[in-house]
C-alpha cells in the first residue's frame, strides 16, 4: 500500500544583526506570525519593531499568505527585529526568485555590519576615557 504523505512546503532563512541570530521558516498559510512561541504583539511591545519586521512582507505583497515562525536569541529588541528582517527576507528569496530585485533595492538582504567596538585598556568604555585634571 501506497502512503499518502503530503510533505509541506517550508522555507529557512537565517538573519542576524548585532548580536543577534533569527532563524526563520515560512510556510504558505494564513498570516500567523511566532517569535519563540509567543506572537508579534506579545513579543515586540513598540510599534516600529513590529513595522521593522513586516517591511519585508508589505515589499514582497505576501502579507497574510505566509505563516513565520521565528527562533531568535541574543542581542536587544532592536538587533532582534533587524536580524528577524533579514532572515524573512533571505526565506522569501527562497521561496520566489522574482524577490530578489525588490528586497535587493530596500536593503533587506544586506547584512548590517555594524558591531560594539571592543574595549581598550586604560579607558572605561571602547572610547570613554576617565576624567583629566591637571592638578
Amino acid at each position: 500500500m501506497a502512503k499518502n504523505t503530503k510533505k509541506k512546503l517550508q522555507f529557512w532563512g537565517t538573519g542576524r544583526r548585532k548580536k543577534a541570530v533569527a532563524r526563520v521558516r515560512i510556510m504558505p498559510g494564513t498570516g500567523a506570525m511566532q517569535i519563540n512561541k509567543r506572537s508579534l504583539d506579545e513579543y515586540f511591545g513598540l510599534d516600529t519593531l513590529k513595522l521593522i519586521v513586516n517591511q519585508p512582507l508589505v515589499a514582497t505583497e505576501t502579507v497574510g499568505k505566509l505563516d513565520i515562525f521565528v527562533n531568535v536569541r541574543g542581542g536587544g529588541y532592536t538587533g532582534q527585529a533587524g536580524a528577524i528582517r533579514h532572515g524573512i527576507s533571505r526565506a522569501l528569496v527562497e521561496l520566489d526568485e522574482g524577490n530578489k530585485p525588490t528586497l535587493k533595492k530596500a536593503g533587506f538582504l544586506t547584512r548590517d555590519p555594524r558591531m560594539k567596538e571592543r574595549k581598550k585598556y586604560g579607558l572605561k568604555k571602547a572610547r570613554k576615557a576617565p576624567q583629566f585634571s591637571k592638578r
